[in-house]
């Protein structure tokens, strides 16, 4: 398993564990508090529980070696599922919300326990953040120089998207039940847990959008990150029996990556030699760039 795979595993787990511990404390203080913005709290982090589980699926699945149906792999598996689990942030998290708090408003009924409620809710806060803190230290080690957000725009690994991408919902989530928990309990008035029901649905709405955008990106196909292209090819253009690189070519597969080179080489070269020296290559390639499993090699005499 590569160090990028590893890096992906930690993350899942870390943000399964906390919400995990976090479904099942929102759970009682919704059963005791009767409050509709924990209810939707505790159904979204259940959700989460499951949406951790499908990625650690799509992760496995995408370790499964060629077949003759599939020659290139299965590293595709893990976008599919990142999709799904937007489907899920959106529906079981989202649409449940807003049918929560628009049964709550219609009808309101008053708030027990709450300091139970502000307590678990807290520790909630404390739980999700050590998850996101998890996520971020794993995204560093492979984010390189780039900004946070800068990798977020370009990134291709959709499960560490997804993690943050509900670890920031959660945050958020929780930071709107807390207040709106609050406001009802300060003035008495119900209707507030409602509305705070109906802001963490549109919250998840808009998050598990945003997730299924970028995630669709990569189900359509997306090459490799530029700068990864650019040290591809200036690694092709290094090697002295190449007089130029025409092009190349680069295909995301989940951790996997394919490459295609059109190249023209030195004329004086035998066929026997040139094939030689571009097995050579490959190899190179190969070792600089691990995650490159395809590599297909062309030689030419024009673009």
């Amino acid at each position: 398993m590569s160090s990028h795979q590893e890096s992906s595993f930690r993350a899942i787990l870390y943000a399964f564990l906390a919400n995990f511990g976090i479904a099942a404390g929102k759970s009682v203080a919704a059963y005791l508090t009767g409050s509709g913005s924990m209810l939707a709290e505790a159904v979204h982090s259940f959700a989460d529980c499951g949406n951790q589980l499908l990625l650690f699926l799509g992760l496995h699945r995408a370790q499964m070696p060629p077949t003759r149906n599939h020659p290139l792999g299965f590293g595709k598996v893990v976008y599919f599922w990142s999709f799904l689990v937007a489907i899920l942030l959106f529906t079981l998290g989202g649409i449940f919300s807003i049918r929560e708090g628009i049964h709550k408003l219609s009808t309101p009924e008053p708030l027990a326990h709450v300091p139970i409620a502000l307590g678990v809710l807290g520790f909630s806060v404390i739980l999700e953040s050590f998850s996101m803190y998890g996520c971020i230290r794993e995204i560093k080690k492979i984010k390189g120089t780039k900004t946070l957000l800068a990798w977020l725009k370009g990134s291709r690994n959709a499960e560490f998207i997804v993690v943050l991408g509900e670890d920031t919902a959660a945050l958020l989530g929780l930071a709107v039940a807390f207040t709106f928990v609050t406001l009802s309990y300060v003035t008495g008035n119900p209707i507030y847990d409602a509305v705070g029901s109906l802001v963490i649905g549109c919250v998840l709405v808009v998050i598990a959008f945003l997730i299924s955008q970028r995630v669709k990106s990569l189900m359509v196909g997306m090459s490799a990150d530029p700068d990864l292209e650019n040290r591809i090819e200036a690694l092709i253009e290094k090697d002295k029996s190449i007089v130029k690189v025409f092009n190349i070519i680069t295909q995301q597969f989940g951790p996997h990556l394919m490459l295609a080179a059109k190249i023209e080489m030195k004329p004086s070269l035998k066929i026997s030699e040139a094939a030689v020296k571009i097995n050579e290559l490959e190899k190179n390639l190969k070792k600089e760039f691990p995650e490159i499993r395809w590599c297909f090699i062309e030689p030419d005499v024009a673009k």
